[in-house]
């Protein structure tokens, strides 16, 4: 049996499995039934490794032991395991929020708390910026500064942009809106744009950005985040920002903003 090793990596990564047991399991599927003695030669694995591996895949839903001698193993049909993974991926991220979520208050998480507040003392603010690769990523961290605002939170963006926004910090923005935080939303318009506008205008303050396309946010005038790509033409993967944390510039470029500000159309 040959299976490509880029189809391999594939499975690995689709069914959270370890090398071993990709090439068992592809072994098995390719004999319907077998030993583990013959699925160690089939898949090149050591035969010291096999019993272990299918009894990990066992435990997983990939195979079933067949009762007899000598011992074999059945393939559990494609679709089935599909099923069977989802809800093993469902019940174990569960577990795994649930305990991050019983950390709130513990002594970990004040030890953890205690050695930041330690640490960033020594922080020079020359170092308090980072460079961001990912719109995932992007995101994440402006959603961090976002909950972080006392004040203000600025947010200049493209039209594609906005209704990303408004999907992935909306809840956030609500929640700053109760607290009396000013946000203020400019934004280049197409049909998309228009519904997302009308959306979070609820909570914000949205004005129409003509002849200027540009991805920057502004939060409490000390944190700057801008985003160095044109997200027409640019994938989501390679998009790139920059995080900066300078109240000196963060000031200036809140001024400068103002004044434009003040000139645009009201959504």
């Amino acid at each position: 049996m040959i299976v490509k090793d880029e189809f391999l990596s594939q499975l690995r990564q689709l069914f959270a499995l370890n090398l071993y047991e990709v090439k068992i399991w592809t072994a098995l599927l390719s004999r319907g039934v077998s030993t583990a003695g013959e699925l160690s030669d089939i898949g090149n694995v050591p035969r010291s490794r096999a019993y272990d591996v299918l009894e990990s895949l066992e435990k997983k839903g990939f195979v079933t032991m067949k009762l007899g001698k000598p011992i074999k193993y059945l393939a559990v049909e494609p679709g089935e395991v599909v099923e069977r993974v989802k809800k093993l991926m469902i019940r174990t991220a569960n577990e795994k929020v649930k305990v991050l979520s019983e950390l709130k208050g513990t002594d970990a998480l004040n030890e953890l708390d205690l050695l930041h507040k330690q640490g960033v003392q020594f922080v020079e603010p020359t170092d308090l910026s980072g460079a961001l690769r990912g719109r995932p990523n992007l995101y994440t961290h402006l959603e961090t500064l976002i909950k972080s605002a006392e004040k203000s939170v600025v947010l200049v963006t493209t039209g594609k942009g906005l209704v990303r926004k408004v999907e992935a910090l909306k809840p956030e923005l609500e929640k700053l809106n109760k607290k009396g935080v000013e946000i203020k939303i400019a934004a280049t318009m197409d049909k998309e744009a228009v519904k997302a506008a009308k959306e979070v205008s609820k909570i914000a303050d949205v004005r129409v950005l003509n002849n200027l396309s540009a991805r920057f946010s502004i939060i409490d005038g000390k944190d700057l985040m801008f985003m160095v790509m044109d997200d027409e033409k640019i994938h989501p993967t390679y998009d790139v920002g920059v995080w900066v944390k300078t109240p000196y510039f963060g000031e200036a470029l809140q001024g400068m903003f103002n004044v434009v500000w003040d000139g645009l159309k009201t959504f």
